[in-house]
């Protein structure tokens, strides 16, 4: 009899420490085990362009739509920044890239594109075309469209030069697409902000271009 008392006890105190032990213990997460991260339910802002969008020549991080999701944050608009800039591209390179940009629904299109069409000297009218017909597919896919304005060195001649400028300020107007009317103000005139080739930002003069495209982008946003 006396033995079963002192196992009775016995049990009863491991049991005491049992649930002792089981209270130190943090409560257990049930999705602890699942390391899936959360999908970014944010709108999408597609930076569609060249290398001026790709950021070519300054490090990870510096490229212009970098910046712009960093202002968005600050001013606080729950928007997400895909940069599809790809170096060296053209309007019909852009054409190739239309499905795989209307895939991920962007709500709102930076469209910077036709500056190599301009410094190859490719046919304007080919020019017009596809950025013509880019603004339009993607209307009809559902995003707003800001068209970023280009103009090219003075050594292309005024003639060359007036006509490249007219496609953008023309096609701005016949699809109602804001447009940005300059996409290197106030970097293009500065030595200091662009790279020894003349052509390519530093990343402050990227960040300056962010501001040019958040002067005509922020009208179309909302905050959530």
């Amino acid at each position: 009899m006396r033995a079963l008392l002192f196992l009775a006890a016995g049990l009863l105190l491991a049991g005491c420490r049992s649930d002792r032990e089981a209270a130190r213990q943090p409560p257990r997460d049930a999705t602890s085990t699942d390391m899936t991260p959360p999908a970014d339910e944010r709108p999408v802002i597609v930076a569609f362009g060249d290398s001026l969008t790709a950021g070519l020549g300054v490090d990870a991080g510096k490229s212009y739509p970098d910046f712009l999701q960093a202002m968005l944050d600050a001013r606080g608009y729950a928007y997400r920044v895909v940069n599809q800039g790809i170096s060296g591209d053209t309007t019909s390179g852009g054409l190739e890239r239309l499905d795989a940009v209307l895939a991920m629904k962007p709500e709102v299109v930076v469209l910077e594109l036709g500056a190599n069409d301009g410094l190859r000297g490719l046919p304007l009218a080919s020019t017009r075309a596809n950025l013509d017909e880019m603004i339009e597919t993607l209307k009809r896919g559902g995003a707003r469209v800001v068209l970023a304005g280009m103009t090219l060195p003075r050594n292309y001649g005024p003639d060359y030069i007036r006509d490249f400028e007219h496609i953008f300020t023309d096609l701005a107007k016949k699809h109602s697409a804001p447009l940005i009317p300059f996409f290197l103000a106030g970097v293009a005139e500065s030595g200091e902000h662009m790279q020894a080739d003349r052509l390519h930002p530093t990343a402050e003069g990227n960040r300056l271009v962010a501001s040019n495209v958040m002067k005509t982008l922020e009208p179309l946003l909302k905050k959530r």
